[in-house]
């Protein structure tokens, strides 16, 4: 019976020691970038490369964070991570047709995923993936995780973030991305290994245009230009 109990004391502390530590981690990278990623290593592992270059909200293009908004999550600023209805349907969409099965991930899901967990479909990491996107909704905030998903996320085969995939494809720096330009790399996010823009893929030459109309229908939203312009940047017109 001692034995149960010193087990079971030993394992409380450490599940207190893990649940303190991941909290910590949650609050500093609320201002630090992390480090490295599951998505990043395991990329590098298997010998597709890693190239990322963190930068700040002020250096990446008020167009590019439109762009994502409008191909991702059109609801971002809208919802508490979580887009309940794209859920339902994909649910729905994928009893119908489980072997074409449909994601509904918003921006802030892909974060929780990305920096904190590992690819995977088990209900475990669902499950952890639901509990970091409630989060860093609350202890980071909307601009930080746009932030972010900006810099984490992948954009291209072993390319990471807006400045990364701006330098590969268009040999400048992410704050000078102009609307075409940001529409054709957010076309990418869907299935960055195969969308790609040079040479241009036929799947980032039929979603682009469309990116394009959707930041045009966001961009006048009121929540959206506060967000946007928080750093007192207008949005380039397009070239």
């Amino acid at each position: 019976m001692s034995f149960v109990k010193n087990v079971w004391k030993k394992a409380k502390r450490i599940f207190i020691i893990l649940f303190i530590a991941q909290l910590v981690y949650i609050i500093v990278l609320k201002w630090v970038f992390p480090p490295i990623t599951f998505t990043q290593l395991s990329n590098w592992v298997s010998g597709n490369g890693l190239k990322r270059d963190y930068v700040d909200w002020n250096e990446i293009s008020p167009d590019m964070k439109l762009a994502v908004i409008a191909s991702e999550d059109q609801l971002f600023i809208e919802h508490n991570g979580f887009d309940w209805n794209s859920i339902e349907k994909a649910l729905k969409h994928n009893q119908r047709k489980p072997k074409r099965v449909r994601g509904a991930s918003t921006i802030s899901q892909q974060v929780a995923k990305n920096v904190f967990l590992w690819n995977g479909r088990s209900w475990f990491r669902k499950g952890l993936e639901v509990y970091f996107t409630f989060m860093i909704e609350k202890l980071w905030g909307k601009k930080r995780i746009l932030e972010v998903y900006l810099n984490v996320a992948e954009m291209g085969k072993g390319v990471f973030g807006a400045e990364a995939a701006a330098r590969q494809n268009f040999k400048k720096s992410a704050k000078k991305l102009n609307r075409t330009e940001a529409a054709q790399i957010a076309a990418c996010l869907p299935n960055p290994k195969k969308y790609t823009i040079k040479p241009l893929s036929a799947a980032v030459r039929r979603r682009s245009p469309w990116i394009q109309q959707q930041m045009l229908n966001l961009g006048p939203d009121k929540a959206v230009v506060a967000l946007l312009t928080d750093n007192k940047q207008k949005p380039k017109s397009r070239k």
